[in-house]
């Protein structure tokens, strides 16, 4: 296996591109729980053009009925990156101040629940700024977000 760079560039270029409509190539899941992280997974393809097709345990989405857990589900998601050994994007968890754009930000609750995920699209004398699904949101600054708990999960390569 060949480690190649993350293309941030196209990851934030497809956010923006989609923060406020969807994709038609991509099911909205946003009456089925919320489209946060199939959003974040797009852009994150976008990024990586890989995806990996281990059944269950892997990351992809071919349509509806026929994805990996971690294209849609916060927790699969963060449980694929930070643990991908194999082909795909992977990355691991890092402090605000080490986030880039391209990466990603999860957002959880009181009870040690995440329940959103969305995109860095812009860091600005060290303001975040984030794209997303569900609530809708371009270049919204982080620190409007009323949130418990957070990780940043910065993308370190793609596995080809």
């Amino acid at each position: 296996m060949k480690i190649i760079k993350y293309d941030r560039d196209n990851a934030v270029n497809y956010a923006l591109k989609y923060a406020l409509k969807r994709n038609p190539n991509y099911y909205s899941f946003d009456n089925l729980g919320g489209d946060c992280t199939n959003f974040v997974s797009q852009c994150v393809f976008a990024g990586s053009k890989i995806m990996n097709y281990t059944n269950t345990y892997g990351w992809f989405y071919k349509n509806l009925n026929d994805r990996s857990p971690s294209w849609s589900g916060v927790e699969f998601f963060y449980d694929f990156i930070t643990k991908n050994n194999s082909f795909g994007p992977f990355g691991y968890l890092v402090d605000k101040n080490e986030v880039e754009v391209g990466d990603v930000i999860e957002l959880g609750n009181n009870l040690g629940f995440f329940y959103h995920s969305a995109i860095v699209s812009q860091i600005i004398n060290d303001k975040i700024f984030v794209c997303a699904h569900t609530f809708d949101a371009l270049n919204r600054p982080l620190n409007s977000y009323i949130y418990n708990m957070i990780r940043y999960i910065h993308i370190d390569g793609v596995r080809i």
